[in-house]
């Protein structure tokens, strides 16, 4: 946000009842902020000016000339407070705290913050949802270095194994902000003219704030092996005062910060802490995950996947079997092996034998079809015991049963399947429900009851079904054309394939308690965007009922978080069927907001843009 120099285009002074009214939403922002605390940033009688940027920015400067908040969109919906609020009052923000020193760097460099920088404490991942603001600290030292928004939830974050970007940094120590306010740098000739005060020594950062980095005061500062100096105070008693510095000639911008202060060393205990963060994240080359690939899929096909669960996506072999199986503490990336993509690399066990394979070309994903439990490296392979779950492990989901609460409420589409008239005589034989909904294994396992009921299995060949009537007729009567004989058997990894085309495809969508099911496929959301009226872009959201989504709430929110209107219409010839109608081009954070904030899987997303050519 302030990495980069910025123009002041206007400057005022804020009156009376605009200086309460930002009080009021503060205080509803800030709900932890006690009323003493909103003082300490916003004095009551202090004059309070505000600095409107060319980047659509507001900072809200005291009398005195320090930031102290600052308002991303200029509406009062995203407003941070500064590094210099927060060392006044570091209770106004809950914070992330570092694991070690190296993380720091990257961060007073202007980079984002990543879950693996961050120290987890023993209690667990505290609670938060995605769009907070959280302050970032370094070990050893209560002062803030940086402030974000969270990308993500908590729930989310454990569902993703902390991996990921964490905080998106909007301000942090050093940056152009907090060098206009200290009296280093006054951008563009104007930035903070007015307000900043020209004797930079009289400002209140001379007194204890507790900084967060050791800088030096010299001139002239040469990191050599010999100088160099702790990125982190490790105890309270070593935090030093923030130095004054009257020589403009001295100003350093975060690209040189950055470069400096890689030629830092970290404290011993921070050392040892990453080292021992390094090790449990190992590094592997691209032949040791095709190796590692290998050994866990052979270990889920002898352990987790079962014959009655085929067919079966490779998104769920993937998500539910495979990533189990890797060994504690490795991170297992399919992008980083020889094959790039999943699909690739199914595809290439398939070619070999060792699994049987196709592209379904509807929902674009290859499905494993069956298992050859005969290859050679399957026989060969020698699956593990189980481990016990580890203590991190336990506490995972300990976290996770602790926000139980917002992870009901996540949304959930799942395909089920309901007997058709030509398949009911199977459900009847093996005393079956014919009524009821079943997921897909489910209705694989009711066909190969059935074969086993009446022995159907070939003498000579186990992997061959031999049809009787009532199979025959569940699985291809109207499908045979005139002229045609009927066949008299299939092999066992088409069995459950062909039995589950017969049935009825149904859709159950739940969220928290609502759940509801619908007949058919899955009809995605539609999101569009067309020009009307010239050079005017609209974007067009239908589809919404599907997934259990009202258009009116969606259309309030969407004209705050884009600061524009929008509509609601009902879509003609299709009652109880409405569109959102967004003013502007936002497809493509429309659909991202409805990834993350609803949950809507990507695959049920479909984006059309008519205004590229």
């Amino acid at each position: 946000m302030f990495k980069k120099p910025v123009e002041a285009k206007l400057s005022q002074r804020l009156s009376g009842a605009d200086k309460k009214k930002l009080r009021r939403t503060v205080k509803e922002k800030f709900q932890h902020a006690s009323d003493a605390n909103i003082d300490e940033i916003l004095p009551s009688k202090a004059e309070i000016t505000v600095v409107k940027c060319s980047n659509k920015v507001h900072v809200y400067v005291i009398e005195g000339g320090l930031p102290m908040l600052f308002d991303i969109d200029g509406r009062g919906t995203e407003i941070y407070p500064t590094v210099y609020a927060l060392w006044k009052v570091s209770e106004l923000l809950p914070s992330f705290l570092l694991k070690g020193g190296e993380v720091s760097r990257y961060v007073i460099g202007g980079a984002d913050l990543m879950f693996p920088g961050i120290s987890i404490p023993p209690e667990g991942l505290p609670s938060f949802l995605a769009g907070q603001p959280w302050a970032v600290k370094v070990p050893g030292n209560p002062s803030p270095i940086a402030v974000g928004v969270t990308t993500m939830s908590s729930s989310e974050a454990l569902k993703a194994g902390l991996r990921g970007k964490a905080l998106r940094i909007t301000h942090y120590y050093r940056d152009f902000l907090w060098q206009s306010a200290e009296g280093h740098y006054v951008p563009n000739a104007g930035f903070f003219e007015d307000v900043v005060m020209e004797d930079p020594d009289s400002l209140p950062v001379s007194q204890p704030l507790n900084l967060p980095l050791d800088v030096s005061n010299d001139e002239d500062v040469n990191m050599s092996e010999r100088e160099t100096v702790d990125i982190l105070n490790t105890n309270a008693s070593e935090v030093i005062d923030a130095p004054a510095i009257s020589d403009s000639s001295s100003i350093q911008n975060p690209e040189e910060i950055t470069s400096e202060i890689s030629g830092l060393k970290v404290s011993e205990r921070v050392a040892a802490e990453s080292s021992n963060d390094d090790k449990e994240q190992q590094i592997l080359s691209t032949e040791e995950i095709d190796a590692l690939l290998e050994k866990c899929l052979l270990q889920a096909l002898h352990t987790t996947v079962k014959d009655k669960d085929l067919p079966m996506p490779g998104s769920t072999l993937w998500s539910n079997h495979i990533l189990p199986c890797r060994p504690a503490g490795v991170t297992l990336d399919i992008k980083r092996s020889s094959h790039k993509k999943l699909s690739k690399w199914l595809h290439s066990k398939s070619s070999k034998g060792l699994i049987s394979a196709k592209e379904d070309k509807y929902k674009k994903e290859f499905i494993l079809l069956g298992i050859n439990r005969g290859h050679s490296d399957y026989m060969s392979f020698k699956p593990e015991k189980r481990v016990q779950q580890s203590n991190e492990q336990k506490h995972d989901s300990l976290v996770s049963e602790a926000l139980g609460q917002q992870t009901k409420l996540q949304l959930e589409v799942v395909e089920v399947y309901k007997p058709s008239t030509h398949v009911n005589s199977i459900f009847t034989a093996i005393g079956a429900e014919t009524g009821i909904y079943y997921s897909a294994s489910e209705v694989s396992d009711v066909v190969f009851r059935y074969v086993e009921k009446e022995n159907l299995v070939k003498p000579t060949d186990k992997a061959i079904v031999i049809f009787d009537a009532t199979l025959c007729d569940a699985l291809y009567k109207g499908t045979v054309k005139k002229g045609f004989t009927y066949p008299t058997e299939i092999h066992k990894k088409d069995l459950g394939s062909t039995f589950l085309s017969r049935m009825q495809v149904h859709h159950k969508i739940s969220k928290g308690h609502e759940v509801v099911i619908c007949k058919g496929a899955v009809k995605p959301i539609q999101i569009v965007t067309e020009r009307r009226q010239g050079n005017k872009k609209v974007t067009k959201v239908s589809g919404l009922e599907t997934f259990l989504l009202d258009a009116d709430s969606l259309a309030s929110e969407l004209q705050k978080k884009f600061a524009c209107s929008t509509s609601v219409g009902e879509l003609p010839g299709k009652k109880g069927q409405h569109e959102v109608l967004v003013q502007g081009g936002v497809i493509d954070d429309l659909a991202r907001h409805l990834v993350d904030h609803y949950g809507i899987p990507k695959r049920y997303i479909e984006v059309l843009d008519k205004t590229k050519k």
